[in-house]
């Protein structure tokens, strides 16, 4: 039996930034993981479809190429998909490698195995008893398989997908549908169809990416239809046969033939096993508060399985956070002030409130945008779809919400998220001198037009 001041349960991007920063704090600790180090994240989520996103945009660079004075042979030019996964599987391999040498040398103790919680002190795997003052869960979310006729024949047939296997496939599917209009299925979306699929994405709510500003929604629905990308709103699949998703929209069945069906109707929390603690567990996860705190004293939840932001980023940060407070400094975490991301073409990147929301809540606020047709590099860059968006409050100015549909807008959002966690106004990134030419010009411009006007528009 081993003794610990930390065990954490599963090595995600919450779950192993947590056991290094408790290792560098000068804690004990052990991180159990049974599948994945790295998680789904490094190994089946964020980093591989950001691979296959580059790899769609340099094939749609190469077909546009006479846009910019480069002339070729369009007809040799093709997608060589099985070369594509092997690109994207060496960058997984790479990065989940970096991420196991990290643990080692911050002596953090490794248990490939399923961890079986006694009680909050104490963890079984492998046969093997661990104690350990404090627990921290770290167990990720899986993919919601709803009850769908025909849909069990279809994963097992391997005709219908989830993310996982959407990332492994040897050919590029004629037709493609998509079962969801969250991020995940949508950027899966820009990736097939810019590959040449046809793609249809189905959803059943009113709206796809329903958390998005609605301005950049709008704007960016006119994108996905030059992608010829076709969009269903109102749409309930209610069964897939053979080759056909059928769907019920105003009152009438409709059908869409596909060669693949990706299933992208939202994940579910890993929260299982934990009941016998006496926590608090919802179907949107394990119940934590602003320290990450569980109902429970020592037992702390981080990332996907508490349901709170399902990102990457918000796991880690909430590690960090539930560490500090478990070594004796208070930290809380701040969800309004998390910038999130849409890697599709082009991107989208928001942070804080949106509009809709600012209205909602009776916040007395004004609006600047300013479009990237008023940016030398976006023009440069052939590249001039989108525009930045800042919305801020009357009194003082401050920034509390900032939208961008740009490329490079997941980049570009971090700026808008160092304002915020300083509680700055339009005035520093007005006052702030931005390098010509870059993209970053256009939040400058857009604060601008907070406190007056922007100058080039």
């Amino acid at each position: 039996m081993k003794n610990y001041d930390i065990v954490v349960i599963g090595a995600g991007p919450g779950g192993y930034v947590a056991a290094i920063k408790a290792a560098q704090l000068g804690a004990k600790v052990a991180i159990i993981e049974k599948k994945y180090i790295g998680g789904v994240c490094l190994n089946i989520g964020c980093i591989p479809t950001k691979a296959l996103i580059k790899s769609a945009r340099v094939y749609q660079d190469i077909l546009n190429s006479s846009s910019f004075g480069i002339d070729l042979d369009q007809k040799s030019v093709k997608v060589n998909l099985s070369h594509v996964i092997k690109r994207t599987d060496n960058i997984v391999k790479r990065l989940t490698g970096g991420v196991g040498m990290l643990l080692k040398k911050n002596k953090v103790d490794i248990y490939n195995g399923e961890a079986k919680v006694k009680d909050k002190n104490t963890v079984e795997v492998n046969g093997e008893v661990l104690k350990t003052n404090n627990l921290i869960i770290a167990t990720g979310a899986r993919p919601v398989i709803p009850p769908i006729p025909g849909v069990e024949e279809g994963i097992k047939s391997g005709y219908i997908l989830t993310s996982k296997e959407a990332l492994s496939l040897d050919k590029v599917p004629e037709n493609l549908v998509v079962v969801g209009g969250g991020v995940i299925g949508i950027e899966f979306a820009t990736i097939y169809a810019s590959f040449g699929s046809n793609v249809t994405v189905i959803e059943m709510a009113d709206n796809i990416l329903v958390n998005i500003d609605d301005e950049v929604r709008k704007t960016y629905l006119k994108s996905l239809k030059k992608q010829n990308i076709n969009i269903i709103t109102k749409g309930a699949v209610t069964k897939v046969d053979k080759n056909k998703v059928i769907y019920s929209k105003d009152g009438k069945d409709h059908e869409v033939v596909a060669d693949k069906v990706l299933m992208s109707v939202g994940m579910r929390p890993n929260s299982e096993g934990f009941e016998h603690l006496g926590i608090e567990i919802t179907r949107q996860g394990i119940i934590t508060n602003e320290k990450l705190e569980t109902t429970v004293k020592g037992v702390y939840a981080i990332g996907d399985v508490n349901g709170k932001m399902m990102l990457a980023h918000v796991a880690s940060a909430e590690g960090i956070i539930a560490v500090e407070n478990i070594m004796g400094k208070e930290s809380k975490i701040d969800y309004k002030k998390v910038p999130s991301g849409i890697y599709g073409t082009p991107e989208i990147a928001n942070i804080g409130y949106t509009e809709q929301e600012a209205k909602a809540e009776g916040i007395d606020y004004k609006v600047s945008k300013f479009p990237l047709l008023g940016n030398g590099k976006s023009l440069a860059e052939g590249e001039a779809d989108g525009f930045v968006k800042i919305i801020a409050n009357k009194k003082y100015n401050e920034v509390i919400g900032v939208h961008i549909l740009a490329p490079h807008a997941t980049d570009l959002i971090a700026e808008a998220a160092v304002l915020m966690e300083l509680e700055g106004t339009a005035y520093e990134l007005a006052n702030a001198i931005h390098p010509h030419p870059t993209l970053s010009e256009t939040l400058m411009e857009a604060a601008h037009g907070i406190i007056d006007k922007p100058i080039h528009i």
